[in-house]
């Protein structure tokens, strides 16, 4: 249960202000249509997510030693300061479903591919070593990402104004500094 609220507590903040959550508030905005878009997250979010949650669990798997262990936590500590970068994405740039492909598919594969490399999918590696569960830092990261993203993706632009994104992006720079940090805790032995 520790690594799927963990999983999911982190993720859902680190992506306030993302570029796939503007990229959330882009497509609903453009395509106007919900359901298609946040069926294409979700499945885009598992797929990369579990790849991501994989490489880190295979990793830990291999590398079981201290160093590994505080290069972890060092990942930690170097996505707080990550996560206070914020994102922008281009909004004038043309947006159109392909002709063949509709709102649903031209959601998953731009959430996936936009998602390669992404604070949230290197949190995922990072969390994949740290917990022993990789289902559940998948679900985790997943159902984080879809918190972020479904209201993104329903109430868009009514968010933007509201939500201030740059209180949840120290909130969750906070959160990675601390597991960070309570990581090299528990390695030193002061917890």
């Amino acid at each position: 249960m520790e690594a799927l609220l963990t999983s999911a507590a982190l993720v859902a903040l680190a992506e306030m202000g993302d570029k796939t959550q503007l990229l959330a508030m882009l497509l609903a905005t453009r395509f106007r249509k919900p359901v298609p878009i946040i069926m294409g997250i979700l499945f885009a979010t598992l797929a990369n997510h579990f790849l991501a949650a994989l490489v880190g669990h295979s990793i830990a798997g291999v590398l079981t030693r201290d160093w590994f262990r505080y290069a972890v936590a060092a990942s930690f500590i170097a996505m707080a300061a990550w996560t206070l970068i914020p994102d922008t994405i281009d909004e004038d740039a043309p947006l159109k479903a392909p002709s063949k492909a509709g709102v649903f598919v031209t959601t998953l594969v731009a959430f996936f591919l936009v998602e390669m490399g992404d604070k949230t999918q290197v949190a995922t590696v990072a969390l994949g070593a740290r917990f022993d569960n990789l289902i559940a830092v998948t679900a985790g990261t997943t159902l984080g990402m879809m918190i972020a993203n479904v209201p993104a993706v329903l109430f868009g632009e009514v968010l933007a104004k509201k939500v201030p994104m740059r209180a949840l992006q120290i909130g969750a720079a906070l959160l990675f500094l601390l597991l960070g940090l309570w990581m090299i805790a528990g390695l030193q032995g002061w917890i």
